[in-house]
């Protein structure tokens, strides 16, 4: 990864961004700024709005109760988002917040959760997911804000059609460890095309639905080694070894 500045405060903000302009900052962005990092008028920050780049700023005029930044250079244009979709069965609370934190991470564009026969979860906070999506972006330095889809029942999702979907199934068998992995390699030369990963629930897929995935087109079924793994866990594994094999981090060459 290029060197990046990872110690100046970095923010997400729903405005246009343009050198001389000024941008006010919510509430919850300035009592950080302002009582949890002591900064005050001139200090720097990053902008982002997932559309204009990445700007230096300072901080300007101090209200009461909020703050603005003053816009300065451009120091990263805005790049081509990532195209990997993440589609998972709902997970309680603190597990969901982890797992959509390390998929921003991981280079997901899209998270669409769907709504299984074993789901434990079918009300979901979509604003504190969408503000989960955020505060991962900020932190770990990417441009495009992934994009929270509302639920789906799984039956209804469906993926576009020319998407690879790379279905993690825990039925599927496991010789040994190399399994995911030659089975992600041998779908490569179907990848020219996007692709989206399913994780299911805690309580696995009921077997009409496996029927009714394996049906699809374009889809590529792994098993994540030869352990039983947690869904946030899983999510993290298969994540991975979609990026390596299909996705960004196999470099220029692919």
């Amino acid at each position: 990864m290029p060197r990046y500045d990872f110690r100046t405060p970095r923010l997400f903000v729903d405005a246009p961004l343009a050198a001389g302009g000024e941008v006010a900052l919510d509430r919850n962005q300035t009592n950080y700024l302002r009582n949890v990092l002591r900064l005050g008028q001139g200090d720097a920050v990053l902008l982002f709005n997932g559309r204009d780049g990445e700007w230096q700023a300072s901080l300007a005029s101090a209200q009461k109760r909020t703050l603005s930044a003053a816009i300065g250079t451009r120091l990263r244009a805005q790049s081509r988002p990532a195209d990997l979709h993440f589609v998972f069965a709902p997970l309680k609370h603190a597990r969901l917040d982890y797992m959509v934190q390390k998929a921003v991470e991981m280079g997901a564009s899209l998270l669409q959760p769907v709504i299984t026969r074993h789901t434990q979860v079918t009300r979901i906070n979509l604003d504190r997911m969408r503000a989960n999506v955020i505060e991962a972006a900020e932190q770990c330095g990417i441009l495009a804000v992934p994009r929270v889809a509302d639920p789906l029942p799984l039956e209804r999702w469906v993926p576009e059609p020319d998407r690879l979907l790379v279905f993690c199934d825990e039925s599927a068998d496991v010789a040994d460890i190399g399994d995911p992995i030659a089975g992600l390699a041998s779908a490569r030369s179907r990848v020219g095309a996007p692709i989206a990963v399913l994780i299911g629930p805690e309580g696995g897929f009921a077997e009409d639905e496996r029927v009714a995935l394996l049906k699809r087109p374009k889809v590529v079924r792994i098993a994540l080694g030869p352990r039983i793994l947690r869904a946030d866990t899983a999510a993290v594994a298969a994540l991975v070894l979609a990026q390596a094999l299909l996705g960004d981090w196999r470099g220029p060459t692919g």
